[in-house]
Parts: structure tokens; C-alpha cells; sequence
């Protein structure tokens, strides 16, 4: 009999072989964007995954009612460990828990709202039994802490006899007199009978491990249990990564001198994404001769703002082309304001992952007053970072007059005039540290780019 854990792997083995076959066939940008926003590939991978873990007789009342119950964002997660790790046990029959668990867990509350098993599974034939009966947690949270802590942690447990409330003497002690002098030691907490069970333990978790291995998280117990928790959540609360198709549409937002042109260039050498500079797109399309290019041209000569209509023009054809569909995009230099993010929105050019690069002030005109260009070579240098390599050099660079302070301070205070405004309108936008090295900043932006987004509840 074929597992239903297999079953998952066989569900997935599809979808990125229909994936592989339709690879060369880009999605057109509207069909593609709503799909990835609405979550359609990922809810076509769960209903698949349902359908040949359950093999129902009727296929299309199952996917209906599974749409009804709208449920696969709902937490599902298990929260496992030793004895006196922080959870709670209670010990019946593997079969008997199998079906109370089944039949909990199929109430309306769980299947909306989600739910969290404490203590079970404890062995692999639990495990088993789970997912035989369709149950998969999402996360599994495994605690562990020294076999030590474990048995001095259970000598202090103590018992109400009238509530069967647990205390501890040294972490939960309650407050009230009366309460205190009717507490018990539990009589299956003798420093043996924890070391018999630690011995189950340990010679059971190999067998979780691994099958929950692609969706657990080790957490040391050993520690103020609200550092535990923050732990906890910060897991729980993530989303594992996903076969769904996914194309990179990249924006980087930051003050000049931020460093956006090094992280875009980096991003697109490693991923193949097209790199996409407002700036140099527009000069290329001057240089080129194009119609738009034409119009473009008087604004670059005169150095006035191009109209956001060229420049939004430019960009959705630019990013319609074959290559940013199939690939990807990033892109740096606009919006710079709101008005031009709506305009982007308008054009259905959506950005999937959004950076805001904070740099401070002196950093800024360190970065952009000491930039020198030798005329004759085109070559770029920095007095101090990257000085010239002779004399003769030295005595022909030449300073842009827009890296001159009094111009910096323009486009600086053009900038943070709007820069408020746009982290509101992209509200799921990463923060960047840019006053560190290039290749840290470049790690930190590509571990928000593989990770999901956090699921929005609509």
C-alpha cells in the first residue's frame, strides 16, 4: 500500500513535470500576476496532493468542498519533545488516540481556525496512523534539552489533586497559601520512571525525525520559555517554500549612493533575471533612436524629469518582452514618488519582492562627493575607496557635477520627501541595512527572495 507521504512526493513529481513542459511557454503578465497573487498554483498543488491522498469517489464534490472550507492557510502543527520539554502527554492506546485526534480534528473550529497537537505523535506507528487518516502537520516543533535539565525539571513538578493543575517549585509556584499545602508529587515522576521514558524517547525520535523532517524545527527547551516561544512562533508563523511556478519581479527603492545598481547587478548575474536600470533605459532608447526615444531625448539633453508617461511607456515595454516574462525582472530608479507607483500598478507591472535601502546621511556623501571619472578611459574611481593608480591619472579625473553637495542634497531631499509615502503604499517591503558589506546586503535580499511571503488573511 502506496503511503500517503508518498502520495505528496507523486503529487509534486506532477505538477513540476506539467511545470517543466510549459516552461518555454511564459504566462501572458495579467493571467500570470493574478494567478501568483490569488495563490492559484499553490491551492491547484493542496487540491492535488487531497485528491490522491484521499481518493474520493466523486473528485468535484471533494475539490468543491474542500473550496468551501477554505482552510489551507489554517495552522496545523505539532509540538513534540521529551518528557518535561514544555508539552504535555497523556498516555492511551496508539489506535484509540489515532481516532479521538481524527475525530477532533475534523470539527468545524480545526478545520477554520487550524490546530496544534501536543505530545503525539510519540513513535513512528503513530506517525502513520496520522497520515493515513489524511493528517499532516504543517510544522512540527521538536524540543529538546539535556537528558539532565529533563529529570531535575520533572522532580519539581507538583500536582493539585483538586484541579490537576501541574506546578513547579522553582518556575510555577501558585500564589495561594492553601493551594500550596495540598500540592503533591506526581507518583510516575520518580527520578526512574523519567529516565525509562527519556530511554523511549530517544529511541523513537530517530523514526520521527524522519518523517517530519522537511517541516521540523529543533528548539532548545533549555531557556526562559519566553524566549522559547519567540522561537516558536517566528517558525510556525513561516511558510515552507513551494513547487508553484514563481517569477522574480524585483524592486529596489533607496537614496543615490545606496548601492541598488551593485544589488541589482549581482541578483541578475546569479538568478538570470533581467536587470532593468530607469535611468539607462531611458538613455538607451535615446541612443537607439526609437519613436519613444525621440521623445525622450529633449528632456535628457535639457536634464529635465522625463514625463512619467514616457517613462511608464518605456517600462511596460520593456517589461512585456519575452526574456522579463520568462525570467524575471529588477528593477531600479522609479517609482519615486506614490503618483508613479499607482501609475505601475495601473499598468498591471506589480512587483512581487520590494527592498527600501536605508543608508544614513555622511555615508550618502562620502559615497557620492568623492566619485571621480577619468575622461579618457570612462573609468571610475573614489578618492577614497578606490583612488586612481598613478599621478597622471590622478590629474584628469573629473568630478559629475550631480555628485557636486549642494546637487546630492537636492535629489537627497527629493527623496526623503517621498520616500514615507511609498513605504506606506508598499507596505510588505523589506528593509535593507545598505552601511555594510556589498556581499552581506546581497545575502539578506536573497534570503527574502526564495522565502514565501507571509500569507495575507483577506
Amino acid at each position: 500500500m502506496t503511503s500517503p507521504l508518498a502520495t505528496r512526493h507523486v503529487a509534486r513529481a506532477a505538477m513540476a513535470e506539467a511545470d517543466t513542459e510549459d516552461a518555454t511557454r511564459p504566462w501572458p503578465p495579467p493571467a500570470g500576476a493574478y494567478a501568483e497573487e490569488r495563490g492559484l498554483f499553490q491551492l491547484l498543488q493542496n487540491m492535488l496532493e487531497e485528491l490522491l491522498i484521499h481518493k474520493p469517489d466523486d473528485p468535484i464534490e471533494f475539490m468543491i468542498n474542500h473550496l468551501k472550507q477554505n482552510n489551507d492557510d489554517a495552522p496545523r502543527i505539532c509540538v513534540l519533545g521529551p518528557p518535561a520539554s514544555g508539552k504535555t502527554t497523556v498516555k492511551i492506546p496508539n489506535a484509540l488516540w489515532a481516532n479521538l485526534i481524527q475525530e477532533r480534528l475534523s470539527n468545524v473550529d480545526c478545520i477554520k481556525q487550524g490546530w496544534i497537537l501536543e505530545g503525539f505523535p510519540e513513535n513512528q506507528e503513530q506517525a502513520w496512523m496520522l497520515q493515513s487518516s489524511g493528517i499532516f502537520p504543517r510544522h512540527v516543533v521538536m524540543l529538546y534539552a539535556p537528558d539532565t535539565v529533563l529529570i531535575e525539571r520533572s522532580g519539581g513538578k507538583r500536582l493539585d489533586p483538586h484541579t490537576q493543575e501541574v506546578f513547579h517549585t522553582t518556575f510555577d509556584w501558585p500564589s495561594d497559601p492553601l493551594v500550596q499545602e495540598r500540592l503533591v508529587k506526581p507518583e510516575d515522576l520518580s527520578e526512574q520512571e523519567v529516565s525509562k521514558k527519556l530511554l523511549e524517547y530517544h529511541r523513537n525520535f530517530p523514526e520521527i525525525f524522519h518523517i517530519y523532517q522537511k517541516v521540523l524545527k529543533s528548539i532548545n527547551a533549555d531557556q526562559p520559555s519566553v524566549d522559547v516561544l519567540s522561537q516558536v512562533l517566528a517558525f510556525v508563523q513561516s511558510r515552507h517554500r513551494s513547487a508553484a511556478p514563481f517569477t522574480p519581479r524585483i524592486l529596489f527603492l533607496g537614496p543615490p549612493g545606496s548601492g541598488k545598481s551593485l544589488q541589482a547587478a549581482l541578483i541578475a548575474q546569479k538568478y538570470d533575471v533581467v536587470n532593468i536600470c530607469c535611468g539607462q533605459l531611458l538613455k538607451e532608447a535615446v541612443a537607439d533612436n526609437t519613436k519613444l526615444g525621440e521623445l525622450v531625448k529633449p528632456y535628457i539633453d535639457s536634464g529635465c524629469p522625463v514625463p512619467d508617461n514616457l517613462v511608464l511607456r518605456l517600462l511596460t515595454e520593456r517589461l512585456s518582452a519575452l526574456d522579463c516574462l520568462s525570467h524575471g525582472w529588477v528593477l531600479s530608479g522609479f517609482p519615486r514618488d506614490v503618483e508613479q507607483g499607482l501609475q505601475l500598478q495601473k499598468a498591471r507591472i506589480n512587483p512581487n519582492r520590494v527592498f527600501f535601502f536605508n543608508l544614513p546621511y555622511e555615508s550618502i556623501m562620502e559615497r557620492l562627493s568623492q566619485r571621480r571619472t577619468d575622461p579618457v578611459t570612462g573609468e571610475r574611481y573614489h578618492t577614497t575607496f578606490r583612488p586612481a593608480p598613478t599621478p597622471e591619472i590622478q590629474a584628469r579625473l573629473r568630478q559629475n557635477p550631480k555628485d557636486e553637495e549642494e546637487n546630492i542634497e537636492k535629489r537627497l531631499n527629493i527623496y526623503y520627501s517621498n520616500v514615507k509615502a511609498l513605504e506606506d503604499f508598499y507596505q510588505d517591503a523589506f528593509y535593507v541595512n545598505a552601511d555594510q558589506d556589498p556581499y552581506v546586503i546581497f545575502e539578506f535580499i536573497e534570503s527574502c527572495i526564495i522565502k514565501p511571503l507571509p500569507c495575507k488573511k483577506h
